[in-house]
């Protein structure tokens, strides 16, 4: 353990006992997590299949998972299952465990913030929203738009925490009764109530259901370890969760820091991680104290922060500097402007002064030159303090980019955008439109501008079909698009700016599919008339607390982000603005509020949600954390009384010696050739979207790295009832329990769910599904005893950084004692993927890297067409193929290489998003 500290060392190696690390900012925690998953590994009798970690995203999942498997491959070789190791965040793995184990979940789709948020509003009344009651007399009900935030906050907060229900008024259990009845009949989950109801499963008597003993079993049979990072940011419910995995003896190791809590609002309670010592019996403690991000400066100013709190509202600790950077007198400034037009004039000016200024990552790394995304804008709020800022980074063409899709309707791109869909409705005119994308400079070639015109004309026609499918807000877009021919290289500017433009376009395309997915089926004249209403009044705000992006680009540009979005991140130059009394730490604001829907008295430790100065402090101790080496707090007073006055924050770091309140006349050191940090991108991504990365690289990067998303189908829904109602079948059969012909419409009823179709649609799939399950209990009933496994999790580490995962759907042994992967396919599958002999083969390297067992064959089976079948050897000459290709692929997307096809193939031809690419030539030259 020679490259660990004492303190790291001792978390690696404690591996039976309840342990607690807390770790400090940038004390490298996650190496350590990764390192002891690597040790328990190693241990005999231990399988990946035992080990659940929980990470707080997505991205940090993605990290430590490759870590993980990069230290087991270098240190214990081979192992096989890894791909039955769950690394990920808690809603993934309760979703991942209903829908393995409980049926009746198999068709759930799942709600983000924003499609929870559009449901409610779209559904008012049935969702209870309208008639949820509040004690405020001057709002005795909720509102429609205004207050669906709120209500689904309550609705979390009932689920989610220790509430006294004799205490919750009759109308508000009433509301929330409506609520769950809308999400069960819309066979969707929203993020609380995955683990709603995994908790529901864990607590339940499993003598008396069958799904609670499916779960318990597995619980109890399989895990074994228990691993929680950001521990800090666990609610009531996510802690009666890790009590039900732990329940049959797993251990369990949390990972956290109380004073980074910053998600009480959410219903976070520090005082888990404050308490945990005293609630689980022979905890062994570990502080994980050195600071390897950030100069001396930086942490002894954080330091100083954090003791701001409490001493009995935090555990004790003392965070020291492992001098990875070197304070150097003028690093950290405190300034004050005269205005917010000289605060961000100065920030600006930091920006340039900084680009190209050597700066080491680590001791003895080679020196590179800062580049624009190595400078981060850390705001309490970016919607109520960045537009200053904004104006001046486009004045200067100093390309920045907005953390989330917070003020994406703000960008002149967008707006222009958004003029397509206000001149459909002839809200505003066409030469209105065609000067907004002027303005935008999106119009590389006018003569193409009539074009563009045509597609909006033929929009309007809401009389040209019956079929409200035709009517596709994301057709339409991508049309329009088309018809200009918009490309990344035609675009105007700098050559970093159409990488930037595509970035915006792609988070307007999810922007689409959001309200697209609620609001599908909707008489078309209603539906374009609602979705422009959306963008102008609600839109802005759905989104402006959004903390996801639509895509995995990252642009070479200045970050402007909230702190609560900059957790987890770094910059080697952090700027905090704004540091204005009641805006940070933030002022309670008025209204209606969550404690006027639910008595304060019936939530456990209620200021929680209310936000107290102690929660600020962390907040701002997490701003300054983030920095490596450069970090300037800024202040100028607001245009409002309310914040005419400095921040109690600000003044304190003001008066640290650490700190220089003016700007050193000191020159800085001469620069060298900006270069932007090349990370290794930690993203996972599916079979399916490894299959676009193989036959077109720059599709891949339209849809996974800019987010564009293809239309929606009406069918959509379809091939995936089929695929679970079989998973039913064949999972029974391993159980032992055999289906039939006549269980066929029951199981189709079960599981098909096809929320975009129309009326007829919807029945004439009901009867094909009925047939295609009938029809392979007819030609493979005798096959189903022999199934081994079914929607078998496979995965394949493809490079640093980036994983494939997936399941195969069917594993089994045929009366020849061969081994047969099998792939089902559905011929009116929405969106449907052609299954190659190369995907085909890619699930073969996923079985053995995870079983170590080699398969025999590959199958497609045709639930639709019988006799359309197909059966073949896998080829090891193809397997090694495969193999280098996936590599290849894994280094395309690591170093942002992916160009588009050469020519026309018959890839373009099905591709949706090819008008983005390319002009589609003439027919004669698309049947080669």
């Amino acid at each position: 353990m020679k490259d660990y500290t004492k303190a790291q060392a001792e978390a690696i190696t404690c591996l039976d006992e309840p342990l607690q690390i807390i770790a400090c900012a940038g004390s490298g925690k996650t190496q350590v997590i990764s390192q002891r998953i690597a040790r328990i590994l190693a241990q005999p009798g231990v399988q990946p299949r035992n080990v659940v970690a929980f990470t707080f995203t997505e991205k940090a999942a993605a990290e430590l998972k490759d870590r993980v498997l990069g230290i087991v491959s270098r240190e214990n070789g081979d192992v096989t299952g890894l791909a039955e190791m769950y690394i990920g965040t808690m809603h993934g793995y309760c979703l991942d465990l209903l829908q393995r184990l409980v049926p009746d979940t198999f068709k759930f789709s799942v709600l983000s913030d924003i499609t929870a948020r559009l449901l409610v509003d779209r559904n008012s009344r049935k969702s209870g929203l309208t008639v949820c009651p509040t004690s405020l007399a001057s709002t005795p009900r909720l509102k429609r738009y205004l207050h669906s935030k709120l209500y689904l906050q309550a609705m979390s907060v009932l689920r989610e925490d220790t509430i006294d229900e004799s205490q919750i008024p009759p109308g508000v259990v009433a509301a929330q009764v409506d609520y769950l009845k809308l999400l069960y009949s819309k066979a969707s989950f929203d993020f609380t109530e995955m683990i709603n109801l995994t908790v529901q499963m864990l607590e339940g008597d499993p003598a008396e259901d069958e799904d609670a003993a499916a779960v318990q079993a597995h619980v109890r049979e399989d895990i074994r370890y228990v691993v929680v990072d950001e521990y800090q940011d666990v609610n009531p419910l996510q802690e009666q969760l890790i009590r039900g995995l732990v329940q049959f003896g797993a251990n369990l190791c949390v990972v956290g820091d109380d004073d980074q809590t910053i998600y009480q609002w959410r219903g976070s309670q520090v005082s888990n991680i404050v308490t945990f010592a005293g609630r689980y019996q022979g905890v062994r403690q570990v502080t994980l104290a050195d600071n390897f991000r950030s100069s001396e400066g930086i942490v002894e100013l954080a330091q100083s922060v954090a003791s701001l709190i409490p001493s009995g509202e935090r555990l004790a600790k003392e965070m020291v500097s492992a001098g990875s950077q070197k304070w150097e007198r003028g690093d950290l400034l405190a300034l004050t402007f005269d205005d917010d037009a000289a605060e961000t004039a100065w920030i600006c000016d930091r920006i340039e002064q900084l680009r190209g200024i050597p700066f080491q990552g680590s001791p003895g790394a080679e020196p590179r030159g800062l580049s624009w995304s190595d400078c981060a804008v850390l705001y309490r709020s970016v919607r109520a303090d960045a537009d200053s800022l904004v104006a001046e980074l486009r004045r200067r063409n100093i390309p920045y980019v907005v953390k989330g899709l917070n003020r994406l309707f703000d960008s002149p791109e967008i707006q222009a955008v958004v003029g397509i869909f206000r001149a459909m409705i002839g809200e505003i005119t066409d030469n209105d439109l065609r000067q907004l994308w002027l303005d935008a400079g999106l119009l590389p070639d006018l003569l193409r501008w009539d074009d563009a015109l045509t597609v909006l004309e033929q929009g309007r026609d809401f009389d040209r079909g019956k079929r409200w499918g035709i009517y596709n807000i994301q057709r339409l877009y991508l049309d329009f698009l088309e018809a200009l021919e918009l490309r990344e290289e035609t675009l105007s500017g700098a050559p970093e700016r159409g990488e930037l433009v595509f970035y915006q376009l792609g988070k307007f395309s999810q922007v689409i599919s959001d309200f697209e997915q609620i609001y599908f089926n909707t008489s078309p004249a209603e539906k374009y008339d609602a979705f422009v209403k959306w963008l102008t009044h609600q839109a802005p705000d759905y989104y402006a607390d959004s903390d996801a992006d639509a895509g995995y680009a990252t642009p070479d540009a200045v970050t402007l982000a909230t702190v609560h979005q900059a957790k987890g991140m770094q910059w080697p130059a952090v700027f905090v603005p704004c540091l204005r009394k009641n805006r940070f730490p933030s002022k309670r604001q008025g209204g209606v509020g969550l404690f006027h829907v639910i008595p304060e008295t019936a939530v456990d430790q209620p200021d929680r949600y209310k936000g107290t100065v102690q929660d600020e402090t962390r907040l701002f101790y997490v701003a300054v954390t983030r920095a490596q080496k450069y970090l300037a707090l800024t202040f100028s007073p607001g245009h409002s009384q309310l914040y005419r006055n400095r921040s109690l924050l600000f003044d304190h770091c003001a008066a640290q010696t650490w700190v220089s309140t003016r700007q050193s006349t000191k020159p800085l050191p001469d620069k060298i050739e900006p270069k932007a940090l090349q990370e290794t991108p930690q993203v996972t991504i599916s079979f399916s979207e490894l299959k676009y990365l193989l036959e077109c690289p720059y599709s891949f990067k339209l849809r996974f790295l800019y987010g564009f998303n293809p239309p929606i189908h009406e069918a959509l829904g379809y091939g995936k009832g089929l695929h679970d109602g079989l998973a039913e079948v064949h999972k029974k059969a391993i159980a032992g329990e055999l289906l039939g012909p006549s269980d066929a419409a029951e199981l189709v009823d079960r599981h098909l769910y096809l929320p975009f179709a129309y009326p007829e649609l919807r029945t004439t799939l009901r009867t094909s599904a009925i047939k295609a399950v009938e029809r392979y209990f007819a030609v493979h009933g005798e096959e189903i005893p022999r199934t081994l496994h079914s929607e078998k999790q496979i995965q394949v580490h493809v490079a640093p950084g980036v994983t494939v995962d997936g399941r195969v759907d069917l594993i089994r042994r045929l009366d020849t004692d061969e081994l047969s992967i099998v792939d089902f396919k559905s011929t009116d599958r929405a969106q449907a993927e052609d299954v190659t002999r190369d995907q085909l083969h890619v699930y073969a390297v996923g079985y053995e890297e995870l079983t170590g067992e080699n398969a025999d064959l590959i199958e497609v089976l045709n639930l639709d067409e019988a006799g359309r079948n197909t059966r073949e050897e896998v080829e090891d000459s193809l397997l090694a193929e495969i193999r280098d290709r996936i590599r290849e692929a894994g280094d395309s997307i690591r170093s942002n290489t992916l160009p588009r096809l050469d020519n026309w193939t018959h890839h373009c031809e099905r591709c949706d998003l090819v008008a983005l690419c390319r002009d589609k030539p003439n027919p004669p030259a698309m049947l080669r």
